[in-house]
């Protein structure tokens, strides 16, 4: 499969987990998809919360997805949301990202119509936060 394939893939993926969001406050439903460095992909959407502080946005229900499963470096991951625009991940899913990504880490930041464009971890959060980890 080339990338531009695989890319594609990754994106009706987030496109379908999109359409499971849990969005009755906000309805701004977002959708996630990530491919790990063994080439397995997972899934997630946002789950919101009354307490909106125990909301969980798309991209880190996807990482904690994967990383429950085993996973501890992602190659690639997909993001859209509903709007026109193309879909960028928060803050706080730019750091957890940072903790995941592999070298090589790439977001694909979509639009509806399928369009998308392409970040590095770099790009999306420049001298990311890092504390010094203990091996597993």
């Amino acid at each position: 499969m080339d990338n531009n394939d695989e890319n594609n893939k990754l994106i009706k993926s987030a496109i379908l987990a999109k359409d499971n969001a849990y969005v009755p406050y906000s309805n701004f439903r977002v959708g996630a998809a990530l491919i790990d460095e063994q080439g397995r992909e997972f899934s997630g959407c946002n789950v919101e919360n009354s307490s909106y502080g125990a909301t969980c946005c798309a991209e880190r229900t996807a990482i904690f997805k994967a990383v429950s499963e085993g996973s501890r470096k992602i190659r690639k991951m997909a993001v859209i949301c509903d709007q026109d625009e193309y879909c960028r991940p928060c803050g706080i899913c730019r750091q957890v990202m940072s903790e995941f990504a592999a070298e090589d880490f790439v977001l694909l930041s979509a639009r509806p119509n399928g369009e998308y464009e392409v970040f590095s971890m770099e790009m999306l959060l420049p001298s990311s936060f890092k504390l010094d980890r203990q091996e597993e």
